[in-house]
């Protein structure tokens, strides 16, 4: 049996990455018959991009040439932006695959990489998602703290493959009956919306992360931002973690708890340490020893001097996500804010993609 695919790329100013992104999708060793790009509110020229790529499936575009065949790119335009999970729900709406392939638009596929979970879904009629893993290389290198990014993000995925409770949709194979039998994306969350989704998931289906779909991504390149989206993303772990709990299941976490105690044992013991300094320097030491097994990983990949600056980087990361996590908590503890049960989201159907207004054209761009 072979699937139909539609590939689904939610973009928004993804003008950088999107021509690499599709790049890959076209060069993939088994084709899509279709391929979806949802521009979710840009003001780049994200839009003109994906319809370069509209005649002959990828022969007008790309900056590497994209080998001809293929279906063409169909561009869905959402205005104003609205989230990752309305922009994914425009496409399954769209997609005519019996699998649909999330693929995030700063994300490039390795070439065998959509025929592998293919054949795992072939091969497990109880399996209902296939998602992979992140190339310890990033998509362009622009630096440290993106080298850092993406060899944490491959470290403990690689580490956690198998049968797992929880998806990460940012390159993900599904079976388009498990949105007709629990739903779409929750529009409402523009973070954690793969937790959600898992909480509905995992119940009825099996959910498997393999590392034979690769995928190399644009990350973050400054350490102000990341920081900065390490806690906002944070803000809400403590009730996503809870609704899992609930549920009876157990998340995928990036970081294993002894590195967050040690972290969070070391960020206490700082206002101590000018009478005991030995707390905080007995904390550092413990989270390095927690993270060894990383530490070795980033001094194979970029030498050992490489080892101690991913070390200070990934404690000033986990101690951006104790802080969001405890902000995050604290507000659940507010009245009238504690979590509520969510209301199942209706699966998306075929046409509602063109209820969406029309969004302006990108600079230089003509409609």
């Amino acid at each position: 049996m072979t699937f139909s695919v539609t590939v689904v790329v939610p973009a928004h100013n993804a003008a950088r990455t999107l021509s690499a992104c599709l790049d890959s999708v076209y060069a993939q060793t088994h084709r899509p018959h279709q391929v979806i790009v949802v521009d979710d509110g840009s003001t780049d020229a994200t839009a003109r991009i994906a319809q370069a790529y509209a005649a002959g499936g990828g022969q007008t575009g790309g900056s590497a040439g994209s080998p001809a065949g293929g279906p063409p790119c169909e561009l869905i335009r959402q205005w104003p932006n609205r989230g990752v999970s309305a922009a994914r729900n425009a496409g399954i709406a769209a997609a005519t695959g019996e699998v649909i392939f999330f693929l995030d638009s700063d994300e490039a596929l390795t070439p065998d990489s959509v025929a592998n979970a293919l054949e795992i879904l072939e091969k497990d009629p109880e399996c209902g998602c296939v998602h992979g893993v992140i190339a310890p290389e990033p998509l362009f290198d622009d630096g440290p703290v993106e080298r850092y990014r993406v060899l944490h993000a491959h470290w403990w995925r690689v580490r956690g493959v198998g049968v797992v409770e929880t998806a990460f949709f940012a390159q993900a194979a599904v079976r388009r009956e498990v949105f007709e039998r629990i739903g779409g994306f929750d529009e409402s969350l523009r973070d954690s919306e793969d937790l959600e989704l898992s909480d509905r998931l995992a119940p009825h289906y099996r959910i498997v992360l393999t590392d034979r779909v690769v995928a190399h991504h644009d990350e973050v390149e400054r350490l102000g931002p990341l920081l900065a989206e390490t806690y906002r993303r944070a803000l809400v772990l403590v009730p996503a973690l809870a609704s899992a709990r609930r549920g009876g299941r157990r998340n995928l976490t990036a970081n294993s708890p002894a590195s967050v105690a040690a972290a969070a044992f070391t960020l206490a013991a700082l206002p101590l340490a000018g009478r005991w300094p030995v707390l905080p320097a007995a904390g550092l030491a413990a989270f390095c020893t927690a993270n060894a097994g990383l530490l070795r990983f980033a001094a194979r990949r970029h030498g050992p001097a490489f080892a101690p600056y991913a070390a200070g980087v990934h404690f000033l990361v986990v101690g951006s996500l104790l802080t969001g996590a405890g902000v995050g908590a604290l507000r659940m503890l507010r009245p009238g804010r504690r979590a509520m049960a969510r209301a199942v989201p209706p699966a998306p159907t075929q046409g509602t993609q063109g209820t969406q207004p029309t969004a302006p054209p990108a600079p230089g761009e003509r409609n």
